[in-house]
């Protein structure tokens, strides 16, 4: 028997069984090299499992659905791998009894083995993916980040009878109505949330109409909603583009919210009634009336919070319990006086969280106080608790009437309507109304004005938009800001798309701020001269392009702040301003170019789209001069007169983000230059001896162009198509955030001479076609610490 095993085991028998005998006796004497294919076979599964796994990993990191067959793989591949491991072990066990096998174990074995590697092969097969995942459809940011729905009686009871009318056949237009800030677009969003998650429609999309709606803005948003790119331009055809995709899709929520007045949306684009009986619209609106004109099928009101919800709301925001104690018994009395608003139970919340028992009586006692105020009866006293938010950002200085926050938070009620305002504005009418005027330096002004307007977010006053350069006002809030300053001396007025000049214009003598946005070019009655002796700012927009008189700005002798906005206006006219501090022209034409040399008091000067040749040679004569912005389009040039730059010796900040030719040299003589945005041409050539100064805020781009005022809020270097000279930039790689090098040619590492502080304020880094570089950074010399790049995102 010893023999006969011997001779069977051999591999010369062995062979013969093989090729001749039946293929069943290939599982005793191939069981070696059945193992191994197994092994191997596995190996490689368990290998390519990672990699797909790997492939999916990041896919999800951008954002995209995984296709269902990759899905489908990923789970047969780690469930043959389950099964696998199994027969794995079982080879173990037969490999300890080599020397005394089981033959009928070996070939039951044998047998699973060669069947397990052919499936693992076909499914091996069967893993070459194209793509991996697809884009996930927009879904409306407003419904991912839903998270401040609270549950009330009334809520509760409105979103029911607004998913009963969602259901309901022959019902496409349903109204959602309450007083400002009762909590109608919180309300919407859960609904439109609701019906994402409930799978109730195949698309839910969401956007604000306001007072004066951007239809274009709003066209835009359905048309990333339904993955629509636009063949046209005009308002007309977006719609007709919108109207015919949205028909293509069978059940869609469409929800407007805050609607003034009759519209109707099929001027957006959005297919209704007869056109798609599938889409339904949902609308939120402070006045019932507009539910009726809008022929609302179904109306539905949301009603302020009782006593115990608006209590458990306020706590919540202040961080106070329901303790016995004194402290929170005139909180309660606080949360009463907000009469079961929403956002006034918020906001004064926010305001009151650790405040003493004394500050708690004290806001009570105003509150109950301001009960006299006007406008209380249509707003349901929304005004009185957003005073007292509005006092509480008062410092302790009996000296002035409104404080530097204060004022920053009523400059933002001159933008338009749901507006984001951009912070370089804010910081352009700040300093010329003498924002934090203590200070000299206007980088340390604009880091006063983040924090005041980081601490408006946090009280609730103002809100933070997906833009790090831009803000935006609540419009209740907005209305109080305007209700704040419609009487007494120093009055705002705040009008958008204004067709005719208003009467009471006639007695301007109270007004220190008048913001006129969208103007009729062909506006009735605009007068040749207005009387403004007490005017402070004035921002002027043409919804096309206004033209005002040379006189017009005669009677503005105390104005500080002009902002023009698609004005043809003559520069004549602008000589009697000679205390003005802040002017901003963007896409202007001004005619009579003729000296800005009276503005002796001028500190601010920005010209986008606006020509700015003529006016360049008389800028030496502007002794305060600190900020200067110019941009034209991006096909034209600016043009500097020699050795203009190096004169302007009171200059901290310089703003060219159009061609230019500006000698670099010349901004080593800016011994004050602190901020930097410049756009610079490889043909301006980096003369051996130049290297940028050291700065603490800048946007520079060689060979390239960015827009008016993007990307100032970072220190950003982009840099394409350049040979060598990087040292340029020594001294400002060593706190650069934002990074990008393309087509750069010469260096070994991107950052020769590198500084000690190995760059550790670098969060973004692009690389693009070096293709003489090595490596990012070298770290084998004695240069300081080996740690770098420790912010990289």
């Amino acid at each position: 028997m010893a023999e006969l095993v011997v001779s069977v085991s051999s591999n010369t028998v062995g062979n013969l069984a093989t090729e001749y005998a039946s293929p069943y006796l290939s599982y005793f004497f191939r069981f070696g090299k059945i193992v191994e294919e197994f092994k191997n076979q596995r190996k490689a599964l368990e290998l390519k499992k990672d990699r797909v796994k790997n492939d999916v990993d990041a896919a999800i990191r951008q954002t995209e659905a995984i296709e269902k067959d990759v899905e489908d793989w990923l789970t047969r591949a780690e469930n043959e791998l389950g099964v696998t491991q199994i027969l794995e072990d079982e080879i173990g066990h037969i490999n300890c009894s080599k020397w005394c096998p089981n033959w009928g174990w070996r070939y039951c074995l044998s047998k699973k083995l060669a069947k397990k590697t052919l499936l693992i092969s076909e499914l091996l097969e069967t893993c070459n993916f194209s793509p991996i995942g697809r884009r996930a459809p927009l879904q409306g940011i407003e419904f991912i980040t839903s998270k401040d729905f609270r549950d009330s009686e009334s809520s509760k009871s409105a979103f029911i009878g607004i998913m009963e009318a969602i259901n309901a056949k022959g019902v496409n237009m349903i109204g959602l109505y309450g007083m400002p800030g009762v909590g109608k677009t919180t309300l919407a969003k859960e609904v439109g949330k609701h019906a994402l998650e409930q799978k109730l429609f195949d698309k839910v999309v969401m956007f604000t109409m306001s007072q004066n709606p951007n239809i274009n803005k709003i066209q835009d948003k359905v048309a990333d909603i339904f993955r629509l790119k636009f063949e046209t331009s005009s308002q007309e055809g977006k719609a007709e583009e919108l109207f015919r995709s949205m028909q293509g899709v069978n059940k869609i929520l469409v929800i407007f919210d805050d609607v003034w007045e009759e519209f109707e949306p099929e001027t957006i684009g959005i297919p209704f009634g007869v056109a798609h009986e599938g889409c339904k619209i949902l609308l939120t609106t402070r006045h019932q009336q507009v539910c009726t004109i809008m022929n609302c099928q179904k109306k539905i009101q949301l009603g302020i919070l009782s006593e115990v919800e608006a209590w458990t709301l306020f706590k919540d925001n202040a961080g106070v319990d329901d303790g016995p104690s004194s402290l929170n018994g005139v909180a309660k009395e606080v949360a009463r006086e907000c009469k079961g608003l929403p956002l006034a139970l918020v906001t004064v919340a926010k305001a009151l969280k650790g405040e003493s028992l004394d500050g708690r009586r004290a806001a009570n006692q105003r509150l109950k106080d301001s009960r006299h105020l006007d406008n209380e009866e249509v707003f349901g006293g929304v005004y009185s608790p957003l005073k007292l938010s509005y006092d509480y950002l008062k410092k302790n200085n009996s000296q002035t009437t409104e404080n530097d926050i204060q004022l920053c938070f009523l400059l933002c009620s001159l933008f338009p309507e749901d507006d984001e305002i951009l912070i370089e504005i804010l910081i352009m009418c700040g300093i010329g109304v003498g924002l934090f005027s203590h200070i000299c330096l206007i980088e340390d002004k604009r880091r006063e004005i983040g924090v005041a307007l980081t601490k408006l977010q946090k009280s609730g006053l103002l809100l933070e938009t997906d833009n790090a350069e831009t803000v935006r006002m609540h419009d209740v809030v907005r209305d109080f800001a305007h209700w704040l300053k419609s009487m007494g001396e120093n009055r705002f007025m705040v009008k958008d798309g204004l067709k005719e000049w208003p009467h009471i214009f006639e007695n301007f003598g109270c007004y220190t701020a008048i913001a006129l946005w969208n103007c009729s070019s062909n506006i009735d009655n605009l007068p040749d001269k207005v009387k403004l002796s007490n005017l402070k700012i004035l921002v002027l927009s043409g919804k096309e392009m206004l033209r005002v008189s040379s006189t017009f700005f005669e009677e503005m002798k105390s104005l500080h702040v002009l902002i023009l906005i698609d004005v043809y206006f003559s520069l004549e006219g602008l000589q009697s301003l000679t205390n003005l501090r802040t002017l901003c022209c963007i896409d202007c034409k001004p005619e009579n170019l003729s000296s800005l040399t009276h503005m002796r008091n001028l500190e601010v000067l920005a010209l986008f789209g606006t020509n700015s040749d003529e006016i360049l040679e008389d800028l030496v004569e502007l002794s305060t001069l600190k900020s200067l912005y110019l941009s034209h389009d991006e096909e034209q040039q600016i043009n500097f007169p020699p050795n203009l730059l190096s004169r302007l010796t009171s200059l901290q900040e310089l703003h060219v983000t159009s061609e230019n030719n500006i000698n670099l040299l010349e901004l080593n003589s800016l011994s004050r230059l602190t901020a930097l945005s410049l756009t610079v041409s490889a043909e301006q050539g980096f003369q051996e001896n130049f290297m940028f100064p050291k700065l603490q805020r800048y946007n520079i781009v060689v060979n390239g162009y960015f827009g008016y005022l993007k990307g100032l809020t970072f220190r950003t270097l982009k840099i394409n198509n350049l040979s060598s000279l990087l040292s340029a930039f020594k001294d400002l790689f060593c706190n650069v955030e934002k990074l990008s090098l393309e087509n750069v040619d010469g260096e070994k590492n991107i950052i020769p001479n590198l500084c000690k502080k190995r760059v550790n304020e670098l969060t973004s880094l692009w690389l693009k076609s070096c293709k003489d570089m090595e490596f990012l950074i070298d770290i084998t010399g004695k240069q300081g610490s080996s740690v770098a790049l420790s912010n990289l995102v």
